[in-house]
């Protein structure tokens, strides 16, 4: 089964969004500049829909 997040990562610093903290397990907050809004990456995210999820969330669009 695919690992989205390294991938989903590497998006979200290209387009300026920056790690915030560590969250609660293997969660990670976000900070993106476009929605200027903070967001949950989940540090496994082996769903499609779920990492187009956070790039919505962070003003993105779909990529997976």
């Amino acid at each position: 089964m695919a690992n989205f997040s390294r991938d989903l990562k590497k998006i979200l610093k290209e387009q300026g969004c920056r790690f915030h903290r560590q969250g609660k397990g293997d969660h990670e907050i976000w900070f993106s500049p476009l929605s200027a809004q903070y967001f949950t990456v989940d540090g496994d995210i082996k769903s499609r829909h779920t990492a187009n999820a956070v790039l919505k969330q962070a003003g993105l669009d779909k990529r997976f």
